[in-house]
């Protein structure tokens, strides 16, 4: 997928884990964790901003887009 998601980088960096995030962001767990790992197939932007919000943030800090391979090579 081109969509990146650096949750657990900013995680780290502002030293949260994921029960605390989730207890501050108002998701579950599950639910945190698969965004995390980049199995998400979309977030909202209240939660974006819910995330933005605990961990200090911007939401490019979170997302990036990487063009996959295969485009790269058909540009």
């Amino acid at each position: 997928m081109a969509i990146i998601v650096n949750l657990d980088v900013m995680m780290a960096k502002r030293k949260i884990s994921l029960n605390e995030l989730s207890k501050q962001v108002g998701l579950t767990n599950v639910n945190l964790s698969i965004l995390k790992n980049g199995k998400a197939k979309g977030v909202r932007f209240e939660t974006l901003e819910s995330i933005c919000k605990v961990l200090d943030c911007q939401p490019g800090d979170i997302l990036e887009y990487r063009r996959e391979e295969q485009e790269q090579g058909q540009i």
